[in-house]
């Protein structure tokens, strides 16, 4: 667990930023970024350098004008989240995103509708972190297109047969997901596009909306995404690696002394509409 946080220079730089302390010139989020290196340093694992995460921190804020108009502390909790979890946020890898949303927040006794961002998990993160916990041997996820060879069947004795077409025909008809834990057990979840869609417009927000979001941009990401969650729901997991889970789609507005994220509050209105994302969805 990364060391105590120096509380009092959060409280001071958001304070600041926000105009709740006078100053002469007004704290940027960039500034923010800069002056809470070392906290992000203490949350970080031993194998991601601060000086490349402070960088992509400031690239993909800076970059996303959408991002830019959002709360800071939002931005802030989101990165500290990605910090903690020792994921890279909007870059090719695929592992975290900062995705600009619109969140209900009472200011000064009103409801009103702000913009926050978002901290979401993608799957190529959901993948390093399970392989973090040492339980799985392997785990991953694929599409299924119909000239493809496959088969797979549950109850008693389960089977799955994959064999990739040479060039795939249309776009994906299922997608799966499949786990083997070192101590050989192992399990897996197929589901159609179809039911994929449903779920997306059944709990996706953005989706209902007819907004842009991961779901439009990178459905396939999405798609091995919602099958590598539902695979994992009843595999064997760490206290922390459900911890870790728990982080993914949520929004938070402050960082604990201690660094520790999951203690922190979801304060997501689940009835928000999310407001577009970068095309890419990436940097």
């Amino acid at each position: 667990m990364a060391g105590a946080v120096d509380q009092t220079i959060i409280k001071n730089q958001l304070a600041q930023a926000t105009g709740n302390v006078p100053e002469k010139k007004e704290k940027t989020v960039f500034d923010l970024i800069k002056t809470l290196e070392g906290e992000f340093a203490r949350a970080l694992p031993e194998q991601v350098g601060v000086q490349r995460f402070v960088r992509i921190a400031t690239t993909i804020v800076r970059t996303n004008p959408k991002l830019m108009q959002c709360d800071q502390m939002s931005i802030i909790a989101a990165l500290m989240q990605s910090a903690q979890l020792g994921l890279e946020p909007n870059t090719p890898l695929g592992q975290a995103y900062l995705i600009p949303s619109k969140n209900k927040r009472v200011i000064d006794g009103k409801e009103k509708w702000i913009d926050e961002a978002r901290f979401e998990i993608g799957y190529k993160g959901l993948i390093e972190l399970a392989l973090r916990t040492d339980k799985y041997k392997a785990i991953y996820a694929h599409e299924v297109y119909i000239n493809d060879k496959f088969d797979f069947k549950y109850g008693l004795f389960k089977d799955l047969i994959h064999v990739p077409a040479d060039e795939p025909e249309g776009d994906p008809i299922k997608y799966y997901a499949v786990y083997h834990l070192h101590n050989g057990g192992s399990d897996f979840v197929v589901w159609s596009t179809d039911r994929i869609e449903k779920h997306s417009q059944q709990y996706s927000q953005a989706v209902k909306k007819g907004h842009s979001s991961p779901w439009k941009t990178d459905f396939p990401g999405m798609a091995k995404k919602t099958v590598l969650k539902e695979a994992l729901k009843y595999a064997p997991k760490s206290t922390e690696f459900a911890r870790q889970l728990s982080a993914d789609g949520t929004i938070k507005r402050e960082v604990p002394e201690n660094v520790d994220m999951s203690e922190v509050i979801d304060v997501t209105d689940w009835s928000a509409e999310y407001v577009d994302v970068a095309e890419d969805g990436q940097e």
